[in-house]
């Protein structure tokens, strides 16, 4: 899969949880989603590309993805 589309996932994902009123909770929302949901070399990819650059990704989700 291509690092644009997971990035869109990633960014849809942050999206949803951002009507989380506690921060923490929308952060450990998108994490477990990304950790339950998506098969390990989706996970691998986004990981790299949030420590390799990550500047599409949303705030919330460049923080669910660096602590997968």
């Amino acid at each position: 899969m291509k690092i644009e589309r997971l990035i869109k996932m990633a960014n849809d994902i942050s999206n949803y949880f951002n009507a989380e009123p506690n921060r923490d909770d929308a952060i450990a929302g998108v994490k477990n989603h990304i950790a339950h949901s998506w098969e390990p070399r989706m996970r691998k990819a986004i990981i790299e590309y949030n420590q390799q650059d990550g500047s599409a990704l949303t705030e919330l989700a460049r923080a669910a993805v660096s602590k997968l």
